[in-house]
């Protein structure tokens, strides 16, 4: 293959494809782009599928997958007919203006499937204007796959369906071209039937919406009718007269065609990434135009599907005019039996060495020649790849499916950039020339500068263009200059090592005659530079309009950033672009200036981005392309400490550089003082230590035992203790401050499992509720910055909000937020007149105001006020506005108000169990009275300070009182795990999963492979090592994917002890059978160093024995 120079792709970036890579953990996305670097020179065609070009980690190289999403840019060129001239193919075949070349730059993203670093695959795809995905031939559609195709139709990216590995239906499942038709008939079923999914369920929501713009107008225009003037009215009939279609059938129904994958419509690869071949109907039907005489257009339509050819008259057929014959599909006899035909030639025979007879007539027939030694190899399987990749190539079947069926950059970003910019916060604001330039493509110098930074990505400096030597060999005095430092530094590394001073001069001439890729110490100092090397952050980002080079002065927008506040705090800063870099997967080249539809690596943002956001040359006005929606969440949180207390600020900075590179980790620090890295899961928890101590703090560090989330609840079971207070119902607490000044009566309830599983999911609707009602709240009082911003960052680190992001994918308004709320109360079984009119006294969520526990302001006078109130209400009991504007110098129970709010946060964020956050927790706050001396009125105000921290310690303390009056229960975060494994080593799979505490939810065979899907559900605090005991147990024959799927309730009391007869009969009065809910509950309060009962700090005291007497 010729090799492509870097300044030929320099020159085509102006017609630049975007495309990423999507698939399953092990379903061959590298080992396809391998086939695809090979056309351009970069690797060895016979070393495709083995190298791996893109896995440039050295454990990636290991563990044989990705981790990283790798960029890299390609040329490619396709010779093209001039359509008038294309009938006269046979009298001027090779004249000039008949061909017309045309040449393409691709820049292609190589992205992970594990499951762990799904966040990769979701900063990847925003950067591109198509997707590749494949699917396993033989393991078919998986849970990432469905993730991935998932992203594509949120993104509205354009997919192209590959249908990898088809090598393992003949050789691995030995199936014959008719049963592998029909295979591949149903995988091909599975994945539109997902697709389909994704489309039913939008077109459902957009038929909600437009029924309800319906009533809306019909409700306007009855009102016009009956309250306004006779020319009101008359206006009011004709929008009246207007809705009556709209009404009856007026909805448009979306065309779904083109969105489904199907082989006629060429969007459906058939490919074997190892061997080096893939096809397309519309090859085969080029092959076969002339010696059927059929037309080529008609021959793509009738190549899949159940279609015939009649031997005899050369027709097609379709089923009903089969009369009885048995033929063979047109798809297995003119393209499966030609491929099985082939392997049988180079692989078959009763020797597996093939039969040559059978390929020398292949190779007549395909009119191919191949080299003599290919011929004579005895290795059957170059002999197979060499015959592929001359009839059947990979890299052009995929390359020319991408070019024909994938949009361009300005088609693109005109079917994409008007939801994305709908999508962006603060979309109203966006500037309409930031908004035309993106959506048209304009790539003039003039135009806005819009890009897109995906992550960072940390490269040695040594790997820095501007520090790699340029051309193929040595000056003289280059040579000559490399030699004295290369003998200097051999000499002083043997002088060090003999414990010698000598003089480095005299032993530098000793060596004169070294040579300088000689080995020995040369290898250790290369090593010690090595180390020495620092990392510099690169940004992975795509420009979506105007043009950028080096030099420009551009503002950093922070994922938050909002063109409606463009100058609040964290205010955007300029950074100025010191380099502009072409990715090429292991290296970069420099640049001068990028237009439009590049990916392109940007250096100078170190410092003004932590892991993605948005370049754009204006303030006001801006777009925020940020706010991407991550696969996973970090879920896994592990303490680090160094090796070597003298290293602790090495790893401090190595943890910041790593939580900048990595788009899934985060770093934080415990009120404990403990260093903690949150990561998405084992596998991610290990790249990410091998990172810090080879890269990033080059020191040694200790990891302690993962530190895995709990949530708390209470439930009403039926064997409780009686309430502790016999006059009042269960879970009522009257608490009094120190002083006996201020009364608070309150009641904990557990929430209906409905309404929980509801907060849960909508987390985010209650964030952004929150969030404008305390925007509303400051632009009435004038305020920049928020009063209690603090407390979000005083409670204790929360993932359930972000979990329930993930869940919706959409935010409700208020309105359908409350009416969604009520449906869920109605659903509560029992005692619905408590949960009748609670939603309008809720007073907040929590913790952190945005999870699934609720305050009710139950009191006479509304002490708390309103969360989920009407903008236009004039009623505002805001917890600041109260205490802002005091009507008199008495005390009265609303100036507590955000005290009380204050203590719920701090008891929804630290429960009494072990300090974790409580869920589907109901307080009720039912009496606060305020009784003040009369001798001590007139100091009141001053003792406002006392009292806050009063009010607010015995809130919390009666709230954790009234929860422990219940059942109490620990929820247990748990992994989804899916398993694909053969029926041999079913039984060792289930045993570990037994063994760890999981659950069997379902388990399936896939019809026409020998493969078992297992569905099951693991606490993720047993999961830990569950990879690799399965990996152990089967011999590597099933792989797992965790995948955090929410909290579940353990239904067992850690209290609980027995006390009736039978119970004591049967387990003792010590009750020797372990209550696991206590064993989880005291390994976290021994890990918070909090109070463990029934703990001996010593079991068996005896003298000790000193080694010294």
């Amino acid at each position: 293959m010729p090799v492509v120079n870097p300044e030929k792709l320099v020159k085509l970036q102006h017609a630049a494809d975007g495309i990423c890579i999507l698939a399953h953990v092990d379903h061959g996305k590298t080992s396809l782009t391998d086939a695809l670097i090979a056309t351009n020179g970069i690797i060895s065609p016979k070393l495709a599928g083995k190298i791996r070009y893109l896995d440039s980690r050295p454990d990636e190289q290991l563990r044989g997958i990705t981790m990283e999403s790798s960029a890299i840019s390609l040329y490619f060129s396709l010779l093209r007919r001039s359509a008038p001239q294309a009938s006269a193919e046979g009298d001027n075949g090779d004249s000039a203006p008949e061909i017309v070349r045309k040449e393409y730059l691709i820049n292609l993203i190589d992205s992970p499937g594990h499951i762990d670093f799904s966040s990769e695959v979701s900063t990847a795809s925003r950067l591109c204007d198509g997707a590749v995905v494949l699917v396993d031939a033989v393991e078919g559609v998986c849970s990432q796959t469905v993730t991935v195709l998932r992203q594509t139709w949120i993104e509205k990216l354009k997919p192209l369906l590959v249908v990898n590995k088809m090598d393992r239906l003949v050789t691995e499942l030995k199936m014959s071209p008719g049963e592998a038709y029909t295979h591949l008939s149903k995988l091909l079923e599975q994945v539109n039937a997902i697709v389909g999914s994704f489309f039913q369920g939008e077109r459902m929501e957009d038929d909600l919406k437009w029924r309800e713009r319906v009533e809306e107008r019909i409700t306007a225009a009855s009102a016009k009718k009956t309250d306004t003037t006779i020319n009101e009215g008359t206006n009011g009939a004709e929008s009246g007269n207007e809705e009556v279609p709209a009404t009856t059938g007026g909805y448009e129904e979306k065309d779904d065609e083109d969105i489904y994958f199907s082989p006629e419509n060429n969007n459906v690869i058939f490919s074997s990434a190892v061997d080096g071949w893939a096809f397309t109907p519309k090859q085969f039907a080029g092959l076969y135009e002339k010696k059927l005489g059929i037309k080529r257009s008609i021959l793509e339509k009738v190549l899949w599907g159940d279609f015939y050819l009649d031997p005899k008259t050369k027709r097609v057929l379709g089923s009903k005019h089969l009369k009885g014959r048995n033929l063979k599909p047109m798809f297995v006899q003119l393209v499966l039996d030609s491929i099985w035909a082939v392997y049988e030639a180079t692989t078959g025979g009763p020797n597996g060495k093939g039969e040559p007879a059978l390929v020398e007539k292949i190779m007549k027939s395909l009119n191919i020649t191949l080299p003599p030694h290919i011929l004579r190899s005895r290795d059957p399987r170059a002999l197979l790849t060499s015959l592929f990749a001359a009839w059947l190539p990979l890299s052009t079947a995929v390359l020319v499916s991408v070019i024909e069926h994938l949009p361009s950059p300005p088609v693109a970003q005109a079917a994409r950039i008007p939801d994305m910019v709908k999508a962006s916060p603060g979309a109203d604001h966006v500037d309409p020339r930031v908004r035309d330039a993106m959506s048209n493509f304009k790539t003039g110098e003039d135009e806005p500068v819009v890009a897109y930074v995906s992550k960072m990505v940390a490269i040695p400096e040594s790997e820095l263009p501007h520090n790699k030597r340029r051309g193929g060999t040595l000056t003289a005095e280059e040579a000559r200059e490399l030699g004295q430092k290369k003998r200097a530094e051999i000499a002083r590394a043997q002088a060090i090592a003999n414990g010698e001073t000598a003089d480095v001069a005299k032993v530098t001439d000793a060596l004169s005659s070294t040579a300088i890729g000689e080995d020995g110490l040369g290898g250790e100092v290369d090593v010690k530079e090595q180390r020495q090397d620092p990392e510099h952050l690169i940004g992975f980002a795509r420009l979506f309009s105007g043009t950028l080079s080096v030099g420009d002065e551009v503002y950093v927008l922070p994922p938050k950033f909002s063109p409606a506040h463009p100058h609040a705090q964290p205010e955007p800063q300029k950074a100025t672009i010191t380099a502009l870099y072409l990715l090429m997967g292991r290296g970069l080249e420099p640049l001068i200036t990028v237009p439009a539809g590049v990916v392109f690596g940007v250096a100078g943002l170190e410092g003004h981005i932590l892991k993605s956001g948005t370049l754009c040359s204006q303030l006001g006005g801006s777009v925020n392309l940020a706010g991407v929606n991550m696969g996973s969440q970090p879920i896994v949180r592990v303490a680090l400490e160094p090796a070597d207390p003298g290293d602790l600020n090495k790893m401090i900075a190595g943890l910041k550089m790593l939580e900048q590179s990595d788009p899934c980790a985060e770093y934080e620090v415990l009120e404990s003082g403990e260093h903690v890295i949150l990561t998405a899961g084992e596998l991610h928890l290990e790249r990410c230590l091998k990172d810090l101590r080879e890269r990033f703090a080059r020191c040694e560090i200790q990891a302690g035992e993962p530190i895995v989330p709990y949530r708390e609840s209470i439930v009403s079971a039926a064997e409780m203790n009686p309430p502790r207070e016999k006059d009042l119902p269960r879970g009522t607490v009257i608490g009094v401050t120190t002083s006996k000044q201020v009364n608070i009566r309150l009641r904990v309830r557990p929430l209906p499992e409905a309404v929980t599983e509801f907060l849960v999911k909508n987390t985010g609707a209650v964030k952004r509720l929150y969030s404008e009602r305390r925007a509303d709240e400051e632009g009435k009082r004038g305020l920049d910055v928020p009063e209690d911003l603090s407390h979000d960052q005083t409670a204790e680190r929360d993932g359930v909000g972000d979990t329930g992001i993930i869940e919706t994918g959409k935010l409700l308004s208020l309105a359908d937020f409350k009416e969604q709320l009520r449906l869920a109360f109605a659903e509560a079984k029992g005692e619905k007149e408590v949960w009748a009119d609670v939603i309008e006294k809720i007073a907040a969520f929590g913790p952190r105001r945005v999870g699934p526990n609720i305050l009710v302001d139950a009191t006479q006078g509304g002490v708390c006020g309103k969360f989920l109130r009407e903008k236009d209400t004039d009623t505002d009991y805001g917890n600041e506005h109260s205490s802002e504007t005091p009507r008199s110098d008495t005390l009265t129970a609303r100036d507590f108000s955000d005290k009380i709010a204050y203590a719920f946060q701090l008891s929804a964020a630290q429960g009494p169990l072990c300090n974790e956050p409580l869920q589907g927790v109901a307080v009720f706050l039912e009496e606060v009275n305020v009784t003040i001396p009369p001798e001590e009125e007139s100091s009141t105000r001053e003792k406002l300070g006392r009292l806050t921290g009063e009010v607010i310690k015995t809130v919390r303390d009666s709230i954790r009182q009234g929860f422990l009056d219940w059942s109490p229960r620990l929820l247990l975060a748990m992994y989804s795990c899916e398993i694909q494994a053969s029926a041999e080593v079913l039984g060792r799979v289930y045993g570990v999963i037994t063994r760890r505490r999981g659950r069997i939810l379902s388990e399936a065979l896939q019809e026409g492979t020998p493969f078992f899907t297992i569905v099951a559900l693991l606490p993720v605090a047993s999961s830990f090592g569950f990879s690799d005991e399965i990996r152990k147990r089967t011999s590597g024959a099933a792989q797992p994917q965790l995948i955090f799927s929410g909290y579940e309730m353990l239904d067992e009391d850690p209290f609980w002890v027995p006390f009736t007869e039978e119970d004591l009969e049967d387990l003792g009065e010590l009750a020797d059978k372990e209550n696991v809910a206590k064993k989880y509950m005291d390994g976290v309060r021994m890990r918070k160093g909090l109070f463990v009962k029934g703990r001996k700090l010593v079991e068996n005291a005896e003298k000790q024995k000193t080694l010294k007497r």
